[in-house]
């Protein structure tokens, strides 16, 4: 038994479900890009970590990316080890949808993804996005290293200042180094070319990032 948490309020991470052991399996191959989705990844790849909300569309946004090799949609920034979507949807494992980036950096800056990041949704909206509702739809830029955390955190100052001077309210995304990130099942991979009149809750503020 576990206690179930409201849809906007983060579980604690003693109430969370304990999960298993059993890591999800999924092909591993990028159906848009061909590559690899899984590591080990190619030398000179890198990765980024981001939450907009539904995986679905944000996703979609970021494959379509110049240098981007290949994304996987999964969970993380959560307590439960290889959760489920339905468990995640529960609210009971504390993780947001997210979105790896696996990209080359000779082609695609992480500032560049940054600033898609921002303005391809609305990060002030707390643990939801749109008609979206729950702690698993938070903003989030979960950062690999110190120097993407700190790229995070400037960038977030320069798109509040673009927020307010548009009328916007206070920045809620959650900025924190990446936790261990868990693949979501086969089927929510690459969802939207998979089926392309599948839901898409994605949109931004209308709001540009210098």
């Amino acid at each position: 038994m576990f206690l179930k948490p409201e849809k906007s309020q983060m579980i604690k991470p003693e109430n969370a479900l304990k999960g298993r052991e059993t890591v999800q399996e999924i092909t591993g191959i990028h159906c848009v890009t061909g590559n690899t989705m899984v590591p080990p990844f190619a030398q000179g790849l890198e990765r980024a970590l981001f939450g907009m909300g539904c995986f679905w569309g944000a996703e979609r946004k970021l494959w379509g990316v110049k240098g981007v090799s290949a994304t996987a949609v999964g969970y993380s920034a959560g307590f439960t080890p290889n959760p489920t979507y339905e468990e995640v949807c529960s609210g009971s494992t504390g993780h947001s949808e997210v979105v790896l980036v696996i990209y080359d950096p000779k082609q695609v800056t992480f500032a560049q993804l940054l600033k898609v990041f921002w303005e391809s949704h609305n990060p002030t909206q707390g643990m939801r996005q749109g008609g979206d509702e729950g702690t698993q739809y938070r903003s989030g830029i979960y950062a690999f290293d110190e120097a993407q955390l700190a790229q995070a955190l400037a960038s977030k100052t320069e798109y509040q200042s673009a927020l307010n001077a548009k009328g916007f309210g206070e920045i809620t995304t959650q900025i924190a180094p990446a936790t261990e990130f868990y693949y979501a099942e086969e089927y929510h991979q690459q969802y939207l070319e998979k089926n392309p009149n599948g839901y898409c809750g994605i949109g931004g503020c209308g709001v540009d990032l210098a």
